[in-house]
């Protein structure tokens, strides 16, 4: 099947947001793109390495703005309207369930926060990046709400500072102690490239997808349930390893600073559960750096079996692999073609990630659909992704 050119498929989706929204004059169509991390799981908030990929999964947005200091936004997913006013916006967000709509809000604080002028607007949103499965629809709404927010006549920040102001309204207004990768790579990403990303200083290299591949996201059907409060367990979890190590090690500030051996030599200093998580941390970190080298070289072979260690480390040591994610990464392994697969996002459920030779994603699909739902009772769903920029307005 021959793919839609952006042209077209931006024409399309102006016409149904804008018929949605019935502006009253000129409106803006906004773009954000989900995520997929090809590996460095839960090392962006221990101030690591990650290696993401913007891709066409996507939030879209038409806004129609006013002069008014609020909010008020439609989602077609769920035939829903909801609004906030900026004068009632403060830290902790507003009391009760988290409701998408606080991501915008979040955004539209943590902006002002950061002495960025904002604009009210009415919009209308939809999403084709799946909610729950780990592909960062949160952090793609969070920066489509950037660009909707920003007022046009002041300077724009550059995307890792946009990314940075998103995540601290994720924080701090939405309550989820996130780390900054979904937010930059959906700011920063580079079409055909992944991005190597350094989370201690928000630096980032555009690192090219090896040719002949193609990213294949395969979706458990199993919504992601690594809820707020153990997302943040994990963090005060490696938190405790760092402040341990730091008494006896000078500089450690994060996992970052920790190497394998300096983690051995302190092992016995930290309780099991911690010292399991630092392990996948330390190892992560350097499995990330270590792939950035092999696709640089071609070397297929190690990229493949990086993948799978981070796998079975996220699975062992993180705990954060589910029977759905394992069964799905099982099948994947097993069929030509595949050159490398693992979990992608925070876990317990949500989505695989794999690499696959062009040409042989159809097998791929053709497995998943035929094995998974008879070993799981689940409904699978796959995507040929493609790395895309970041996000903006669409011309």
């Amino acid at each position: 099947m021959t793919e839609k050119p952006i042209q077209t498929i931006a024409s399309e989706r102006a016409r149904t947001l804008q018929d949605r929204l019935r502006p009253t004059g000129p409106t803006s169509l906004i773009r954000a793109p989900g995520r997929v991390n090809l590996i460095g799981e839960h090392t962006d908030y221990n101030e690591g390495f990650v290696l993401p990929a913007a891709i066409d999964l996507e939030v879209w947005m038409a806004i129609d703005p006013w002069d008014r200091p609020r909010v008020e936004l439609t989602t077609l997913d769920f035939d829903e309207t909801c609004s906030f006013d900026f004068d009632k916006l403060s830290a902790g967000g507003r009391p009760g369930p988290t409701a998408w709509i606080d991501y915008v809000a979040g955004t539209a604080w943590a902006m002002r926060e950061a002495g960025l002028p904002i604009r009210g607007f009415r919009g209308v949103l939809n999403s084709t990046v799946p909610v729950g499965s780990g592909l960062s629809s949160s952090a793609a709404l969070e920066m489509a709400s950037t660009w909707a927010l920003a007022d046009p006549s002041a300077p724009r920040p550059p995307a890792p500072r946009m990314a940075a102001i998103a995540q601290r309204g994720e924080n701090a207004y939405v309550g989820v102690n996130c780390g900054i990768m979904d937010q930059f790579a959906s700011a920063a990403g580079r079409a055909g490239h992944c991005l190597l990303i350094d989370c201690r200083t928000n630096e980032f290299r555009p690192a090219p997808m090896p040719e002949g591949l193609s990213i294949v996201v395969c979706d458990t059907g199993s919504p992601r349930r690594l809820s707020s409060s153990e997302y943040n367990t994990r963090r005060s979890e490696c938190e405790l390893g760092v402040k341990l190590i730091a008494e006896r090690e000078a500089g450690v500030k994060a996992l970052r600073d920790v190497s394998p051996e300096m983690l051995e030599r302190h092992r016995s200093r930290l309780p099991e559960v911690v010292a399991r998580r630092c392990e996948h941390v330390v190892g992560e970190d350097a499995r990330v750096m270590s792939t950035v080298a092999a696709m640089a070289a071609g070397d297929l072979d190690e990229v493949g079996r990086l993948l799978a260690a981070s796998h079975a480390s996220l699975r062992d040591l993180y705990e954060v692999s589910s029977a759905a994610l394992d069964t799905m990464v099982e099948i994947a392994d097993a069929v030509p073609g595949v050159v490398a697969c693992r979990m992608t996002g925070a876990g317990f459920g949500g989505c695989t990630v794999n690499l696959v030779r062009r040409g042989m994603e159809e097998d791929l699909r053709e497995r998943v659909m035929a094995e998974y739902p008879t070993r799981t009772g689940l409904q699978p769903r796959v995507w040929v992704a493609t790395a895309v920029d970041g996000a903006g307005f669409v011309v």
